[in-house]
C-alpha cells in the first residue's frame, strides 16, 4: 500500500491547502521545487501520488514530469499538476509527459479530495496486477534472453569481437529508447515494451552467422563484392529468424528482433541497406539499434582497426560519418551524453 503524498509547490499555503485534505488518511511530503521532489522520490518508494507545481525554481514541473518518465516512475505514480498558468501549449506538454490531471488554481476544495482518491485508487489496482504480469513475463523473459544472448555471443564470435558489443547495445537502446520517448510522446513505450526492444537488439547481427569467416575476419578492406556480402547478414538474419521455433519468444517480440534485424543498417536519408528505407518509414526501434550499434562497434576493437575512444566515436556520430539518423533520436542521444552516460 503506497500511504504518502508528495506536494511540490513553492508557495507555502498552496502546500498548507492541500496537506490539510490528505492529512488524516496519508503521509505528507512537502517540496518547494523539482529538485527537492526528486529527492524525495528518490528515498521514498510508498508516494500514492504527487501534486505538481509547473512553475517553480530551480526546478520546474516540466523537468519533473521529463525525469519521472526518463525512470519510468510516470507509470506507476499519478501526477497532478497545481497551477494558475493558463498556457494551453504547456498543459498539452504536461499532459503529453504522463500528468493525469490538471487542478487550476485557486482550488475548489469540494471536488479535489474525490478527484484525486479515485485516481489513486485506480493506480493501485492496476500497479497490483502489473506486479503479477512483470512476475510472470519477468521468468520467461529471463530464460529468453539467456537464449537470445548465446546465439548472439557466437554471432560476435565470429565476426572477431567479444560479447561486450551485444550487451552495450542492449544497454543504450534501453537507455535511449526511454529517453527518447520522454522527450518525444509519439515514441514513448512503457517500459515492459522497451525491455521487449533491448532484448531483440541482441540479435540484431544473427545474420552474420550466414557469412563466410574468410570475409567476416578478413585484416585487410574488403572488396565491393565482399562488402556486398556482410550486407545480407541483414535479410538472411530475417531468414533465420523466421525458422525460430515457435514459442522461443513472444509474437511481439519476434516482431522487434525481425525489425532490428533486417533494419538496423536503414539510414535516415534513404542511403542505408537492405531496402534503402528513409525517415519514419524506418521502425523506431531499428533507428535506436542502429546509432547504438554504431557507437558500439567504433568503441571496439576489430580485425582491422583499433577501437576509437568515445569521445572520438561520438563526434564521428555527430559530424555524419556513419550515415544519417533521425533528428530527434540524435536529441535524445546527446541528452544521454550530457547526462554523462557515456563517461561512466
Amino acid at each position: 500500500m503506497k500511504n504518502s503524498i508528495l506536494i511540490v509547490d513553492d508557495q507555502e499555503i498552496n502546500r498548507v491547502l492541500i496537506a490539510e485534505l490528505f492529512r488524516e488518511e496519508y503521509n505528507i511530503f512537502e517540496a518547494e521545487n523539482g529538485k527537492q521532489a526528486l529527492e524525495i522520490l528518490e528515498k521514498n518508494s510508498d508516494i500514492a501520488a504527487v501534486m505538481l507545481d509547473l512553475i517553480m525554481p530551480v526546478m520546474d514541473g516540466m523537468e519533473v514530469l521529463f525525469e519521472l518518465n526518463r525512470t519510468g516512475k510516470i507509470y506507476h505514480i499519478p501526477v497532478f499538476i497545481i497551477t494558475a498558468a493558463d498556457n494551453t501549449q504547456m498543459l498539452a506538454e504536461a499532459y503529453g509527459l504522463g500528468a493525469v490531471d490538471i487542478i487550476p488554481k485557486p482550488f475548489r476544495m469540494i471536488f479535489i479530495k474525490s478527484r484525486i482518491e479515485n485516481i489513486i485508487e485506480l493506480y493501485r489496482h492496476r500497479n497490483e496486477l502489473v506486479e503479477v504480469v512483470e512476475d510472470n513475463v519477468g521468468k520467461i523473459n529471463k530464460n529468453t534472453y539467456k537464449l537470445v544472448e548465446s546465439l548472439a555471443a557466437l554471432v560476435e564470435f565470429r565476426d572477431g569481437g567479444s560479447s561486450e558489443h551485444e550487451k552495450q547495445v542492449r544497454h543504450i537502446t534501453k537507455h535511449l529508447m526511454t529517453i527518447l520517448g520522454a522527450m518525444y510522446p509519439e515514441y514513448e513505450f512503457d517500459p515492459a515494451t522497451v525491455d521487449k526492444i533491448s532484448i531483440a537488439s541482441v540479435l540484431h547481427d544473427i545474420g552474420k552467422i550466414a557469412v563466410s569467416d574468410s570475409i567476416l575476419k578478413k585484416p585487410e578492406k574488403l572488396t565491393d563484392e565482399e562488402f556486398e556480402a556482410v550486407k545480407t547478414h541483414t535479410t538472411r538474419g530475417c531468414d533465420i529468424l523466421a525458422e525460430m521455433p515457435e514459442g522461443v519468444v513472444d509474437q511481439e517480440t519476434f516482431r522487434y528482433c525481425f525489425d532490428i534485424c533486417r533494419y538496423h543498417h536503414e539510414r535516415w536519408d534513404g542511403s542505408g541497406y537492405p531496402d534503402g528505407l528513409s525517415g519514419n518509414d524506418i521502425p523506431i526501434w531499428a533507428q535506436a539499434v542502429g546509432l547504438a550499434d554504431v557507437y558500439s562497434s567504433l568503441i571496439s576493437p576489430r580485425v582491422y582497426r583499433d577501437a576509437f575512444d568515445s569521445e572520438t566515436a561520438l563526434q564521428m556520430i555527430r559530424d555524419g560519418k556513419c550515415g544519417s539518423f533521425n533528428p530527434k533520436l540524435l536529441k535524445a542521444w546527446e541528452k544521454l551524453v550530457d547526462e554523462g552516460y557515456f563517461t561512466k
